[in-house]
């Protein structure tokens, strides 16, 4: 059996099913297991429990500040990069010798042919339009181009008429320009993004790359998500990146998704929400060995071949492709962070509460990415003689570590800090420790929170053009906001993370939803 494309546990069968669902349930076990652990130990152990919040209070204070000196080293580089002129980068570049498994080739940048895949589900022209006019803005020459509108048949008529439309309109500034219908109901496949990229790859491979006997080493693969707008300088940065990556062919390329499409129109929770994850992001481009794919990225088609493309089992189709490579190059697979950003929409729906469910769900989603803890875990055993150990293990302990704090971190710092007072009793009530345990707590927080002030500044310094129609005391509030971020990391990041983690121990499976896209 492929391990490899391994959805969940059900694709297996006797131990080896056995052993998946262990692993499923891993995730779930630590992080349930802290916090009660934590609540049952501060009714017994209720001094033990106030040192260890002391110290885990200390170590997210350090947290925060090394954290901070990233957010701003990251920050640094994507406004330098902005400015910078790609395109008279690329043409600097000489010609570049790279050993690939068929022997060598030499590329010059002119020599890219971008692959552009932008999955559609019911989004209408508003959210569409934008994404292949910035395409088409680009500065990279556009007959390097094959874009590719890949379209669920289950989105209806109005899409696949739609499509047609930005066919009709901007097909002819392409090499080509493909709209391919993914149908409804094909075997052994979710209902999701992943199906409907790997149904297009397929197609395009056999109708156009094959028949037209294109390289496959002169193409890169870019996946957009359908309301990302691109940059005019996205794709000479692309391939400036790949022409000067070692190894070029074992790699992903990262962007920074920064959500300010319909910044202006979004809740101020949503905003709060989706410039956390710019930062995180932004954080995770400075430590790369960190670094996973995710939402929009690129690579290259040559390592989209070898691995047989998206799985059609799984809901987090934008990391699983790397750890699918990851393990198929047996850990000779990386990350190259591009300190460039693409514009993406924040999560807005017609009602506030209405946008914080579906806020809410987005989070649980992206949460959902700890399916990939198992995956990742398991193969590594099926295969561990082949693997470069230090690597492997460091890896798994990173994804572990990354999601146990999503789900916990926050928790513990609002409610278990306060159980041994709560649950200790007289005798640890009547101790020094119980007096001064709310006042430590209390000041090593507050220092932790001056992030917020980062935050914000950073978040004002990114922010668009306001539009004409707003007012510009929203301008002003919009640094405010941050206030609001203790409590939107447990509501849309603590409680989500959880409960993903709680369905996966269990075996309820979650599916793709598609979050709202209005502007």
């Amino acid at each position: 059996m492929d391990y490899l494309k391994i959805g969940s546990a059900n694709d297996l069968e006797g131990s080896d099913r056995k052993l998946y669902r262990a692993l499923e349930a891993l995730p779930g076990i630590l992080a349930w297991g802290s916090l009660i652990g934590l609540t049952i130990l501060s009714y017994f152990k209720s001094v033990f429990v106030a040192y260890f919040i002391i110290a885990f209070d200390v170590y997210w204070l350090l947290l925060v500040l090394y954290l901070n000196i990233y957010l701003v080293t990251a920050y640094r580089r994507l406004k330098k990069n902005v400015l910078v002129n790609w395109q008279i980068l690329c043409e600097s570049l000489p010609r570049k010798t790279i050993i690939t498994t068929e022997g060598q080739i030499e590329l010059v940048w002119s020599d890219i042919i971008h692959l552009i895949v932008l999955p559609v589900y019911t989004e209408g022209l508003d959210i569409i339009e934008p994404t292949i006019k910035a395409i088409a803005k680009s500065n990279f020459p556009l007959k390097n181009f094959i874009v590719v509108l890949a379209v669920e048949a289950r989105g209806g008529a109005t899409v696949m008429a739609n499509a047609e439309k930005m066919r009709e309109k901007y097909g002819q500034l392409f090499r080509n320009f493909l709209v391919i219908i993914h149908p409804d109901g094909l075997p052994d496949e979710i209902k999701g993004k992943g199906s409907n990229q790997a149904w297009a790859a397929r197609v395009v491979k056999e109708q156009l790359i094959d028949a037209e006997k294109i390289d496959y080493n002169k193409i890169l693969v870019t996946v957009f998500d359908i309301d990302t707008v691109s940059y005019p300088n996205y794709f000479h940065n692309l391939t400036y990146h790949f022409l000067t990556a070692e190894n070029p062919y074992r790699a992903s390329y990262q962007p920074i998704p920064i959500y300010h499409n319909n910044l202006w129109q979004a809740q101020f929770f949503a905003r709060i929400a989706a410039s956390s994850n710019s930062f995180w992001q932004m954080m995770q481009q400075i430590r790369q060995e960190k670094l996973a794919t995710y939402s929009s990225h690129s690579m290259t088609w040559r390592a989209l071949v070898d691995i047989g493309f998206w799985s059609t089992k799984m809901v987090s189709e934008d990391s699983r492709i790397f750890w699918h490579c990851f393990c198929y190059y047996k850990g000779d697979y990386r990350v190259e962070p591009m300190y460039y950003p693409v514009s993406m929409d924040v999560c807005v729906s017609d009602t506030f509460l209405e946008t914080a469910k579906s806020l809410y769900k987005q989070q649980r989603r992206w949460g959902w990415g700890v399916e990939n803890v198992p995956y990742l875990i398991f193969n590594a055993i099926k295969n561990w003689k082949n693997l470069p150990k230090k690597r492997v293990l460091d890896r798994i302990f990173v994804q572990l570590h990354g999601f146990h704090s999503w789900a916990t971190n926050a928790l513990i710092i609002a409610a278990v800090g306060w159980l041994p007072i709560i649950l200790g009793g007289d005798s640890f009530n009547s101790t020094t420790l119980s007096a001064n345990l709310p006042f430590v707590t209390k000041l090593l927080m507050t220092l932790a929170m001056s992030g917020l002030i980062l935050s914000a500044i950073i978040s004002t310094l990114l922010l668009p053009p306001k539009p004409h129609e707003i007012s510009s005391f929203k301008y002003l509030l919009i640094p405010l906001e941050w206030i609001v971020l203790p409590a939107s990391i447990i509501i849309f990041g603590s409680i989500p993370a959880l409960e993903s983690q709680t369905r996966l121990m269990f075996g309820k499976y979650l599916g793709f939803r598609l979050t709202p896209k209005k502007r």
